[in-house]
Formats: structure tokens, sequence, C-alpha cells
């Protein structure tokens, strides 16, 4: 009796909150998501707050009591809080300590003194790409536009030709490798391994972010011929330090947490036995939150100290560093929320017996969703949440490494043609002195480029792995 009274919480747990068809369902789904689209692009609300009346609306549109539905978005809030809050903060630190030490000024200061001619746009996707590894996307714009702008006026380059790459770099870190927002979220959704994660999503990212950098730059530095905007090029962040932490310390401290955690992934890989005493610490030194802490306490000195920082100083950037990221929590926060309210009125049996009537693979399946939310809401990290709570049912029997390239394939869908309904896609074109429609011809398309090429690879290595 008591094996039975176990399966039949089980059977319980399993039943969604609401026995909806599907018809009822797959309606509920896609005016939830027009109420977030609307509120997003046509009543210019804040995501948070789109996020959560949009929940609402999907419960309510499926049947479900008011009660069940706040349940479920608050209880999905908290646990994708929970589970990547403190690494999108450590992450915000570790960027802020990079920026205002000038450790950000030296990288790019180091390379471009050993670049030239025609390795000079291999150089700015280098750098974006190592500089972006901490920092939020717009953080990296802020950051690295400034740098273009400067190398294409002095070095006489075309702005397509250096400013594409040091984009591609950073849109490709954001979109494909944590510590980042959407994949993070998308790891915790689908119960991904973070270090196989890493460690795929870099053999993705190398060749993706090369023939949308500086292959592609090439046509689109013909497209499109604009010259450096003078009003654009502001002081930078380290020019009134008397020193700054040197070339090697800083690449060493960016790259800490990504070799910890690649770590971890080798030995559990190699080891695969937790009982192994070394792959007991791995598991320890390379878990996202202590890998990202190392990083901020060695920044703290390799980064902060070395820049002459007092302690005062060390504390003011820090806590700096946080007050801009509290929208960025709430967003994945309320991200979460619908996520859960998705799988809890039972639209993760839908997606299921969709993909198998369909024959959909279901890498192909979570691209597709990923795109069509990126377009209609313009934003990479509500389209990476919403998708990843759509099909983090299909993960269910997946191995490790396919559910790690069911979250590449989201991240490449929630990357797909920015336009007008993207604060990046404003953001370059203001930076860039661009028109809307230059815009498009460079920006949108190589957003696109990364899209695609993102996905043909992670298609490619389902074949291998």
């Amino acid at each position: 009796m008591p094996s039975l009274h176990v399966e039949m919480l089980a059977a319980d747990a399993a039943e969604p909150i609401t026995s909806a068809g599907n018809a009822q369902l797959g309606i509920a789904v896609l005016a939830g998501i027009a109420v977030i689209v609307l509120l997003i692009t046509r009543f210019k609300l804040h995501a948070f707050l789109a996020l959560t009346i949009g929940s609402l609306a999907l419960g309510t549109f499926a049947g479900v009591p008011l009660a069940d539905t706040i349940k479920s978005f608050t209880a999905g809030l908290g646990s994708t809080v929970a589970g990547v809050g403190v690494l999108i903060a450590l992450g915000a630190i570790l960027g802020k300590l990079l920026a205002d030490s000038g450790g950000a000024d030296q990288i790019v200061d180091t390379i471009l003194a050993r670049a030239g001619g025609k390795a000079m746009p291999w150089a700015m996707v280098l750098i974006a790409s190592v500089i972006g590894l901490p920092l939020f996307f717009e953080v990296g714009i802020v950051l690295l536009i400034p740098v273009v702008l400067m190398v294409a006026k002095r070095g006489n380059y075309s702005l397509m030709r250096i400013g594409i790459p040091a984009l591609a770099g950073l849109s490709v870190m954001h979109g494909l490798i944590p510590p980042h927002p959407g994949p993070l979220v998308a790891i915790d959704a689908v119960g991904a391994n973070l270090g196989v994660t890493l460690a795929l999503g870099l053999v993705v990212a190398v060749p993706t972010v090369i023939i949308a950098g500086p292959v592609f730059s090439r046509y689109a530095a013909r497209w499109v011929d604009v010259p450096a905007p003078e009003h654009m090029i502001p002081a930078r962040p380290s020019e009134d330090l008397e020193k700054r932490p040197g070339f090697g310390v800083t690449v060493a401290t960016v790259l800490l947490p990504v070799v910890l955690m690649l770590v971890k992934a080798l030995v559990d890989i190699v080891v695969d036995d937790p009982e192994n005493g070394v792959q007991k610490v791995t598991d320890v030194i390379g878990s996202p939150l202590i890998a990202l802490l190392a990083a901020v306490i060695m920044a703290l000195f390799t980064l902060g100290r070395a820049a002459g920082f007092t302690k005062d100083r060390l504390s003011s950037t820090v806590e700096k560093s946080l007050a801009p990221i509290a929208g960025v929590l709430l967003i994945v926060g309320a991200g979460g929320g619908f996520k859960q309210t998705l799988i809890d009125i039972g639209v993760g049996r839908m997606i299921l017996e969709f993909s198998e009537n369909w024959s959909v693979p279901a890498l192909l399946l979570a691209w597709l969703i990923a795109v069509a939310i990126r377009l209609a809401t313009g934003s990479a990290t509500v389209a990476t949440i919403s998708a990843a709570g759509l099909v983090a049912p299909l993960a269910a029997g997946m191995s490790t490494s396919e559910t790690a390239l069911l979250v590449l394939a989201i991240g490449a869908g929630s990357l797909f043609f920015s336009h007008v309904n993207d604060a990046g896609f404003w953001l370059v074109k203001e930076y860039f002195g661009m028109t809307v429609g230059q815009t498009i011809k460079t920006w949108s398309v190589m957003e696109t480029i990364i899209s695609v090429v993102g996905i043909v690879f992670v298609l490619l290595l389902s074949l291998v792995l």
C-alpha cells in the first residue's frame, strides 16, 4: 500500500492545475504572449510588469483559478531568482570592477597595440569576446563602442569593418555563454549541466562569431559606409586613474570562473565518480556560485587594489554595480514566474504531443519558439525565458549533452533579427550614427546570421553527440 500511495501522490503532482483541452491551452498561450507583446511594444510597459500581467492573463485564459495562477507565478519567480539571482549579481560586480579599474581599457589597449591592418577586425572580436564574458550586453556596448569609434577614426578604418566584429563578440557571449542571465535561466529551466553547456557553447560560439563578425563585416562595410560620429567619442573610464592593472592579471581574473567551470565539466566526464575525492573538490570550486565568487574576490585585489582603490572606493564600486541590475533581476524573475505558469497549466504536455505529432526535432522546435518570441517582444532575455519554459518538458528524457544543446538552441533563437522593438537596436543606431535602414542592413542582419549559424552548429553537434 505505501508504494501505491507514493504513486498516487506522484500522479497528482504531475497533473496540470487545469483540465483545459489542448485547443484552449494553445489559445491561452498565444493570448498570454500577445498580452506581453502588446504591453511591451504598444504601451511601452516595463518587461517585469508585462510578464506579471501576461502570466495572470495566461492563467485566466486557460480557465485556472486566479489563486492557483498567483501561486504558480510566485513559486516560479522565487525559484528562478534563487537559482540565478546571486550569479547575476556577482557577474555585475565583476564587470563593474573590470570597467572602473581600467582593466577593460588595459585589455583593449594591449591587443590594439599588437594588431593592425587586416588583423584589426579579428582583434576587435577577440576584445569583445573576452570583455563580454562577465558583462551584460548593454554595459559591454557602452564600454566598447567608444573604443571602436576611436580605432576607426585614428586608424582610418571603415566603422562597420571594426564595429560589426565587436558587436558580434558581445552578442554571441550574451546569447550563448553563461553566466549571462538568459543562458543561466535556460540552464535552470531545462535542468542542464552548466559546465557542459559552457563547453559546448564555446564550441558553437567560436565559428559563429567568426562568420557573423570579421567575415560578415566585409559586406556590411560595403553596404553601409558611415564615419565615426565625433560627438559619440567620450572620455575613457580610466583616464583619471594614476595606475591600472596589468594585461595578464586582468585576463586571468576574467577567465577564472570560465576555467573553473570547464575543469569541473571535464572532471565530471573523465572521472564520472561522485565519490572520487578529486571530483568532489572540482564539484565545489567549479559550481557557478563559487567560481564567480572566487573571481570577484580575486578582482578586488587584482583589479581594484591594483588600480589604487581604497577600501571605501571598492565598497562604493560594488554598491554601484548592483543598482543597475535590479531591473534585470525582476525581468528574469517574472520570466521564471511566466515559465512556471506555462508548466503548471499543462502546456508542457501539449508541447510534447505537438512535437510527437509533427515530428519536429526538439532542438529546432526550441529555436523556432525563441525566434517567434524574440521577433514579437524584441527582448532576447524574455525570448530565452519563455521558450525555456515552453520546451522544458522535452528535456525529460535527454542526455546531459542534449539538454546543453537545447539551451544553446534557445539562446541562438533569442538573437534572431533584432529590429525596432529591441533596445539594443536603438543603442547601436545612435552610437554609430546610422539611419534605421542602415541599422537593419548591418546590426539586424548580423544578429540573424548569429542565430542561423548558431542553430546550424547546434544541430551538427547533435548529430555527433
